[in-house]
């Protein structure tokens, strides 16, 4: 679909307004007439639900019916814009307040849009009047930037519209700045009928426990990049996007510069059509690699922080999550980037190589958005750590080894299911990689024809073993670097001696004959 027919779908949207949408708007100016004027209202809906439309129309109602003024609040010069466009084709007159904005006219406007900080700044030097203000609508709410503000707008109904009603700091509960939560339409109600595209999730099992948590109690850059750039998970990110995602319109994104260079730098090498953008980039420069990403066939950019919120670009097909978060709100975000429907897109894929999915189970589950936003640390308590997390990790073959061993009905070996029956019958723990090593040397027979093609085999085995060895130190309480590393190397010494010793015997116990000379 061309650029332009896609503009005039979203201004047909911006008019028509949804059935969904009209419940919502009655919901929230009900609440309006019965609440004191100083109320403050938290809407949730999800991103691509139409929030921008519901509240510009909410402004048009409101100013038709009130002598007092609007101001819409954003925390990004890029969403004031959207705003500002969207307020005007609903026929509301606006004035965005930005840095280099005149306000001597002011009196001649009745709806303001401006970002946090910006008005901060205004207000402080008083070169913005509030007294009139009677509305105050805040995008994006779960941003705490915005409380600050509060203070000029104690006589005004603020509704604060986000997707996800969690703070973005923890210590600052939404509760504590909003009276109540009117929650929207649900993700899973909204793709039953066709307003959102459906996900589709592949997600890898991604060991994170050398990542660290800084502050904001989410992971820092600076151990989230010592994992993402090195050559194995570079490796994995490709090759789950040659799997998954080859020839779709790609979003990825990274915590971390270094991290997204180094994406860029490993996909332009493989010779796939790749641009990079940071909030270090101009203006200009965003348009610009903006524009590239809409009218490339196949384009895959790589992001770090800045496509979150208000970016739409309706023709992303995948959306790849090269990091780990903490945020419930930015898991959200990220992938409702891919979630915006097309004629022809009702799916999207998502690639998730952070085990997000395993942390806050699947986007657009059903979520009790009410018990959050009144008690959001019993939601946080109930999220698991990444130990317990990996805990839970079950090794699975990839698909094109997995035809390797198309003879064996099952090649996945518990190691903690028989760590604790061995342990329960007074058995040593080494008995464990034993019946690992003999597992892993049965299925090698059971898919050769010699003992030359179980050695080959054996060699494919060398994640799976890695990922045994894992398990087993876990049980045992032993996990020191050398510790593990001669255990991984002694497993493989190991297998490859069982395999010379027992080939002919077993060969001929699993295949009824003895192997050819």
């Amino acid at each position: 679909m061309s650029e332009k027919s896609i503009e005039l779908e979203e201004r047909k949207a911006g008019k028509d307004l949804y059935s969904y949408q009209k419940e919502a708007i009655d919901k929230i100016f009900k609440s309006f007439e019965e609440s004191p004027d100083d109320y403050h209202l938290l809407y949730q809906l999800p991103t691509g639900g139409g929030k921008t439309v519901i509240f510009s129309e909410i402004v048009r109602q409101y100013l038709k019916h009130h002598k007092k003024k609007a101001l819409v609040l954003t925390h990004r010069v890029e969403l004031s814009k959207q705003t500002s466009k969207m307020l005007t084709e609903f026929g509301v007159t606006n004035k965005v307040v930005d840095s280099k904005a005149n306000l001597d006219d002011q009196d001649e406007y009745s709806c303001f849009v401006a970002m946090v900080e910006t008005l901060n700044n205004r207000l402080i030097d008083n070169k913005f009047d509030v007294s009139d203000i009677g509305l105050v609508i805040i995008d994006e709410a779960h941003y705490n930037s915005f409380t600050k503000l509060f203070e000029f707008f104690d006589k005004s109904f603020i509704l604060g519209v986000t997707a996800t009603p969690l703070s973005s700091n923890m210590k600052l509960p939404m509760k504590d700045n909003y009276n109540e939560l009117i929650v929207g339409e649900t993700i899973a109600s909204l793709i039953e009928n066709e307003f959102l595209a459906r996900a589709e999730v592949f997600s890898y099992n991604v060991g994170l426990t050398s990542l660290e948590v800084g502050a904001n109690g989410d992971y820092t850059v600076k151990s989230s990049e010592d994992l993402y750039t090195n050559n194995e998970m570079l490796g994995m990110l490709v090759q789950a996007y040659e799997l998954h995602s080859k020839e779709k319109k790609t979003l990825i994104f990274n915590n971390g510069i270094n991290t997204s260079i180094q994406v860029f730098e490993t996909f332009k090498a493989a010779g796939y059509p790749i641009a990079h953008l940071d909030n270090t980039y101009s203006k200009k420069d965003r348009k610009m690699v903006l524009k590239w990403f809409k009218d490339t066939p196949h384009a895959i950019l790589t992001s770090v922080s800045i496509l979150t919120t208000g970016f739409d670009e309706p023709t992303v097909k995948t959306i790849i999550l090269n990091r780990a978060t903490k945020s419930l709100g930015l898991y959200y975000q990220m992938i409702g980037r891919g979630s915006r429907i097309l004629k022809d897109k009702s799916t999207f894929s998502v690639i998730d190589l952070g085990n997000n999915t395993h942390r806050f189970g699947d986007w657009g589950a059903d979520l009790d958005w009410q018990k959050i936003f009144k008690s959001p640390n019993y939601y946080l308590d109930k999220i698991l750590s990444d130990e317990e997390l990996e805990s839970n990790f079950k090794y699975e073959m990839p698909d094109d080894l997995r035809v390797q061993f198309s003879n064996s009905k099952e090649v996945y070996f518990d190691i903690k299911k028989f760590y604790i029956e061995s342990i329960s019958n007074g058995e040593s723990s080494k008995v464990v990689l034993e019946n690992s090593i003999i597992q892993h040397a049965k299925i090698c027979i059971e898919n050769s024809e010699d003992v030359y093609d179980a050695y080959d085999l054996s060699k494919k085995l060398s994640d799976d073993i890695d990922y045994r060895i894992d398990r087993y130190t876990k049980c045992i309480c032993r996990s020191t670097h050398n510790f593990v590393t001669w255990l991984k190397e002694d497993y493989r010494t190991k297998l490859r001696l069982y395999l010379r010793d027992n080939f002919d015997a077993d060969f001929e116990s699993i295949h009824g004959r003895p192997p050819e000379d």
